[in-house]
């Protein structure tokens, strides 16, 4: 049993709504010069709205849980000492990506999301992935199933797709970007196997595909807490498996490894052996 109700969990993706329509929506298209700025690279961004998404949300989480910790993918962007030992303590912990897929929010492609998990005790016990145009949910709570949540409070069950049986009857979702070479170009290479890759450079949407089935498996070499905690417990929720790319179980505290999501075991092993395959 966790501390989390069902109470909870309405108030949060209300929460994630307000803040897209207040904070997100107003400047989708409409950023103005100096409203986005670099971060390491010319593809990861920050703008006016992730920055005053996160704080709306910040503020609203500590109000209602005071005793709770709050890591912002934009706080932690100003003070990397946030990641220290968070996932460690007995509080409940909230994790906020404001919007994912900033590059496609700042250049008027309407594919991003608003994601939030909750940590307790060192494990994901939820997860919400908000879709600011579409106005609807993903959401999950840990051994509760995975649904999607429309504005009208119509909710439907979310359930990874049938294994394909092969690697070429699978599409899936690759994001080798932040590979170190000669790994990046080998996977880059050896997607071509598969039937069809997506490449929305936005996990939210990705998850989003993979936990509604209609892709097979969603790869990223990247791990930040706010980028896959909601995610893989959605997933999971909705029958997927979920690993890092050595086989172990992924974890809040985990910053590396790499993460290979897909719709069951034999899948999973089908891709980690042939998108590597030299």
């Amino acid at each position: 049993m966790t501390s989390l109700t069902a109470t909870d969990m309405d108030w949060l993706a209300a929460l994630l709504l307000d803040a897209g329509a207040a904070e997100i929506m107003p400047r989708f298209r409409n950023l103005g010069e100096g409203d986005v700025q670099q971060k390491t690279s010319a593809s990861d961004l920050v703008t006016e709205a992730d920055v005053n998404a996160e704080r709306m949300i910040t503020a609203a989480l500590l109000a209602r849980f005071p005793d709770a910790l709050v890591i912002g993918e934009e706080a932690v962007a100003a003070n990397p000492a946030l990641l220290e030992d968070w996932s460690r303590t007995d509080k409940l912990a909230f994790v906020v990506d404001p919007i994912d897929g900033t590059f496609n929010f700042a250049s008027g492609v309407a594919s991003f999301g608003v994601m939030l998990a909750v940590v307790e005790a060192g494990e994901t016990i939820a997860g919400i992935i908000h879709d600011p145009v579409g106005q609807d949910w993903i959401m999950a709570q840990k051994g509760s199933g995975a649904i999607l949540r429309r504005l009208d409070g119509r909710e439907s069950a979310l359930r990874v797709a049938e294994p394909a049986g092969s690697v070429g009857r699978m599409i899936g979702s690759a994001s080798w970007q932040y590979m170190p070479e000669p790994e990046r170009s080998i996977v880059a290479r050896n997607v071509a196997q598969c039937l069809g890759n997506v490449g929305y450079r936005c996990a939210a949407q990705e998850y989003r595909l993979l936990a509604g089935g209609h892709i097979h498996f969603a790869l990223y070499n990247k791990l930040m807490p706010w980028d896959h905690l909601a995610g893989a417990l959605i997933t999971h929720e909705a029958g997927g498996y979920v690993r890092r790319f050595d086989g172990s179980v992924y974890r809040p505290e985990h910053l590396d490894g790499g993460l290979l999501a897909t719709t069951d075991l034999d899948s999973w092993n089908m891709v980690r052996e042939a998108l590597w395959r030299g």
